[in-house]
């Protein structure tokens, strides 16, 4: 019997090489190639029309765009808002969407739901790995589904399933998870990266073909990553993290990819006895209920996505035995800390190179753009001069080497979410200040200088 041909494939970036090497050529990373078994292009082909692919080179043909774009259907509303919203506003025909998150943090739960939540308005097939029907059955008792709609297939083969569906014909299809799934194709165990690759990969094109929406579990690896090759992130239109802290019952659904949609999207969840439930207004969660003004602590308003969400900074300054004072963030970028510390030295005259400094964003939320440095200074000073900053006030926008304060996106729509959440008082950007210096009852002051924001703050606690 002839021996089976191999090759090594980069866990990173799908690159193929002919034999092991401890770092992949391509992309540079360490340690990330697996060995696959390479099929022969006649039994891959044979296989492909026992699997019903037959026939399709015949049926490609050249399109125009034109054509097409008349056929494109509407967005199919799933009745989840948090989840229409990170999808890009609903369910598009074709699609293939990757959802990662920990063990246990609700991800099957959500699709469960989800389906439950088309009900009979588009037919839905949930395909199990891991569970067997009767405990996809109980969950669904415990979340108080309509067991009638709900339909389960328990199966590992992609052959038979792709079988199965093309008889069936569902509207949404989940297949939970991706790393049970193998071929027959390939002598490697479920889960590896040839199997995850190829299983993915047949999925991705019977969905664009049929027009079946097709939704993939994916675990992660200790390091929060979709386990298995970083090609199957590239595969399908979107990819969804599910993230929570432990201990909370809180959990944020966030876009990293979306070819429909808006990326770094945010939907926030809630778990509860019956399941996950959306939180209308996530803004109140990120905000802690100080009984009053509090030293170190600051309020911004972010942008995740399209929607505005007002998160509180808070500062622990303290006085360091160490002779490398520690500069700790939670929830943004450490080297940026760094550089906010040295423009405030430079350009507001608070020495804090023998203090350690940590900052945390309330809530576990990451914030990734810049419109945080403003408040962030603001939060630190607060806390080294222990001093509460005023009450009421919230605060956005860059700061620059030399101390200008730049402005940021959609600072209009930033300043009517604080309002509507009470707040009296704005420090932005002069570029982002409304030209009656007011929105509804907010007064609003821009700054052009970090020198001019640490006024402002001085003459509010005047009032």
């Amino acid at each position: 019997m002839a021996k089976a041909k191999t090759a090594y494939v980069c866990n990173e970036c799908g690159a193929e090489h002919s034999k092991w090497q401890g770092q992949c050529t391509d992309c540079g990373a360490w340690n990330t190639l697996s060995e696959i078994v390479l099929q022969p292009a006649a039994k891959a082909a044979g296989a492909q029309r026992r699997a019903g692919y037959a026939g399709e080179t015949a049926q490609i043909r050249i399109q125009s765009l034109a054509d097409v774009a008349q056929n494109v259907e509407s967005r199919t509303s799933i009745g989840i808002g948090e989840l229409d919203r990170v999808l890009g506003g609903g369910l598009v025909e074709g699609s293939v969407v990757l959802i990662g998150g920990d063990p246990g943090i609700g991800k099957s739960t959500l699709l469960l739901q989800m389906l439950g939540s088309l009900g009979t308005r588009l037919s839905g097939l949930y395909v199990t790995g891991e569970e067997s029907v009767a405990q996809v059955a109980a969950r669904a008792q415990r979340l108080s589904l309509a067991l009638e709609p709900l339909r389960c297939l328990p199966e590992t083969c992609i052959e038979r399933i792709i079988e199965h569906v093309a008889k069936d014909k569902p509207n949404v299809l989940v297949v939970d998870s991706i790393q049970t799934i193998w071929t027959e194709l390939l002598t490697a165990a479920p889960g590896s990266v040839s199997q995850v690759r190829e299983s993915a990969a047949k999925l991705t094109r019977f969905a664009k073909e049929s027009g079946t929406s097709v939704f993939l579990v994916g675990h992660v690896t200790k390091e929060g990553g979709i386990a298995g090759p970083r090609v199957l992130e590239h595969m399908v239109d979107a990819v969804l993290y599910f993230e929570g802290e432990s201990g909370s019952r809180f959990r944020v659904l966030r876009a990293f990819k979306n070819r429909f949609g808006a990326v770094n999207e945010l939907g926030v969840f809630a778990m509860s006895d019956k399941g996950l439930r959306e939180v209308p207004n996530p803004s109140a969660i990120f905000l802690s209920a100080h009984a009053g003004p509090t030293p170190g602590s600051a309020v911004m308003v972010t942008r995740e996505g399209t929607r505005p969400l007002l998160v509180e900074v808070q500062a622990l300054v303290d006085q360091s035995p160490l002779a490398n004072p520690r500069r700790v963030a939670l929830g943004l970028e450490q080297n940026r800390l760094a550089m906010l510390l040295a423009v405030l030295h430079r350009h507001g005259g608070a020495a804090v190179y023998d203090q350690d400094v940590f900052v945390n964003v309330v809530g576990g939320i990451r914030v990734q753009e810049t419109a945080a440095d403003l408040p962030v200074l603001l939060s630190v000073l607060s806390s080294f001069r222990d001093r509460a900053l005023p009450d009421k006030l919230v605060a956005f926008g860059e700061v620059g080497l030399s101390g200008e304060i730049r402005p940021v996106p959609n600072g209009e729509e930033r300043l009517k979410e604080a309002a509507t959440h009470g707040f009296l008082r704005a420090i932005v950007p002069k570029a982002n200040a409304p030209k009656k210096g007011k929105i509804g009852e907010m007064e609003v002051v821009g700054v052009e200088r970090l020198g001019d924001a640490l006024d402002a703050v001085v003459a509010f606690n005047r009032e």
